[in-house]
């Protein structure tokens, strides 16, 4: 079992969980993540560090209520344990000898955003960051953010905290003044991380995106996390979730997450209308299909 120490919500849908996990937390490192189950009747919820302490032996875990699961978990209180908590999975993002980077996150993205840009910094980089998100109400992290990057920008759709438009407005503007970055980062919207490749392709700066697709078990055995890089089907979950934004196939993961969309809110929609119990379970009869 794994206790759960800390639960805050940081908005109304976002919420923020340390787990007692003293094995991981030694190891994890940025852009890895962890899988859990609450219960034995729980499915497997992949999930992106977003800060550790392996003095204190905890895992830092920010996510998002979409659908059942995510919904039982968000429900859980400071006391409780969960059932497993298998990690680190995947590979680290590369970070070595970066002396000059952006790193973006949209939306929830900001979350597995934040440990690259942290990182950077206490390694004496000198670090860019630009976030968005949908309006004032959902900015989480900008403090920390603010901490360890040597530029912050802060965009919202809808212009509520000042600066309307998207990541790839004050991106653009960077490289037309000459800004040659070692690496950009995205994390964020499939949409989102399209753009920023396109955005820097033409300058020929490396840049990695984060893939976190639909995945079961976290080894690369269900294929459900394939992502289409250069000619080739890669695993999110094993090869990834980092990988050459100038070679993804930006088009082709949008379609394959449409394919998991309707089923997803319709556990929601279960979900809301009795309990997450019986989504839970319909959940896992879904994935033994």
């Amino acid at each position: 079992m794994y206790p759960i120490l800390e639960v805050e919500a940081l908005n109304a849908e976002v919420t923020r969980m340390v787990i007692e996990a003293p094995a991981i937390a030694r190891k994890i490192k940025p852009g890895q993540f962890i899988m859990l189950r609450i219960d034995e009747k729980g499915e497997r919820i992949p999930l992106t560090m977003n800060a550790c302490d392996p003095d204190a032996g905890t895992v830092t875990i920010i996510f998002q209520a979409v659908g059942a699961s995510t919904m039982q978990l968000a429900e859980m209180k400071a006391g409780e344990s969960l059932l497993d908590v298998v990690g680190p999975l995947g590979r680290p993002t590369e970070l070595e000898g970066v002396k000059r980077a952006c790193v973006i996150g949209g939306g929830l993205g900001t979350a597995i955003a934040y440990p690259q840009a942290k990182w950077l910094h206490d390694h004496g980089c000198q670090v860019d960051v630009i976030v968005g998100f949908r309006n004032k109400d959902l900015i989480i992290l900008e403090d920390d953010f603010r901490a360890c990057a040597d530029d912050l920008t802060v965009m919202t759709d809808d212009g509520s905290n000042g600066n309307k438009g998207v990541v790839t407005v004050p991106l653009q503007e960077k490289l037309e003044a000459g800004e040659r970055y070692d690496v950009v980062l995205a994390i964020g919207p499939v949409i989102m991380m399209k753009f920023v490749a396109l955005a820097t392709k033409p300058y020929g700066i490396k840049t990695f995106v984060s893939m976190n697709p639909l995945m079961v078990d976290g080894t690369g055995m269900c294929g459900g996390c394939r992502v289409k890089v250069g000619d080739e089907y890669m695993h999110a979950c094993v090869d990834g979730p980092d990988f050459d934004g100038h070679q993804v196939d930006f088009d082709d993961a949008m379609r394959r997450g449409v394919m998991y969309r309707s089923f997803e809110q319709r556990s929601r929609e279960i979900a809301e209308g009795r309990d997450c119990g019986e989504a839970i379970e319909a959940a896992a009869q879904k994935e033994g299909e």
